[in-house]
């Protein structure tokens, strides 16, 4: 059986949500981004006693993000994934790599999870 467990959140409501797993005693799982648009959606998986509770937030992929490793140490792993392959920052990020966590600045490579176009030498797209 699959668990859907799923609650939509604005962004203002996430510290709010994450600190009450948090003193419930929930653990976080991990953190799934994706692109949608000119958003970026992210579902905080949370496990307790084998039940996950998942929570969504959709966010302006231009504004910076509220982190949760202030609440959940751990998750500064996943959002510094997250600023490495989406292009997005984290606000109050307790350790940024400021986009570089797994992608060295002399690849020359940003955000290659984030849409982008290939453009063919005589201009147009593919």
């Amino acid at each position: 059986m699959i668990d859907r467990n799923i609650t939509t959140l604005e962004d203002s409501r996430l510290l709010d949500e994450v600190t009450r797993l948090k003193n419930e005693g929930y653990r976080l799982v991990t953190m799934s981004p994706v692109e949608v648009g000119d958003k970026l959606e992210i579902i905080y998986h949370f496990d307790k006693d084998f039940k996950t509770v998942n929570l969504r937030v959709q966010m302006d992929k231009n504004t910076p993000l509220q982190s949760i490793s202030g609440i959940y140490f751990c998750a500064f792993l996943i959002e510094n994934e997250i600023q490495d392959h989406f292009g997005v920052e984290f606000k109050d990020l307790v350790l940024s790599f400021g986009g570089h966590l797994y992608l060295d600045e002399e690849a020359g490579i940003r955000a290659p999870y984030c849409s982008m176009s290939i453009k063919q030498e005589d201009g147009g797209k593919k």
